[in-house]
């Protein structure tokens, strides 16, 4: 059974306090959405989880590490080849400001 409740009074004293200025017709509206997301996590808490072990994430994946190594990159040369203009050893691009 849903216990709590949200009133508009209480959204529009967490309005406030937040500095977010709601219509009356705002504040009945986030108090009916809060008091169904408060009625949702109440579900969530009724649910037995007690055989499951807790878990960060279900895919399988790990996190891959390597160590951080200086390798060479491309030459100025390999760079003017891919640049579309080039003007004293750089890239020249149109005037964005």
């Amino acid at each position: 059974m849903f216990m709590s409740k949200i009133t508009p009074d209480e959204v529009r004293r967490v309005a406030e306090l937040a500095h977010i200025g709601l219509a009356e017709d705002q504040i009945d509206h986030f108090a009916r959405e809060l008091d169904q997301i408060v009625g949702f996590v109440e579900q969530l808490q009724k649910v037995d989880v007690s055989g499951i072990e807790p878990t960060d994430q279900v895919t399988g994946l790990v996190d891959v590490w390597r160590e951080d190594e200086v390798k060479p990159g491309l030459s100025h040369d390999d760079l003017k080849l891919n640049a579309p203009d080039w003007k004293d050893g750089q890239f020249k691009v149109k005037r964005v400001l």
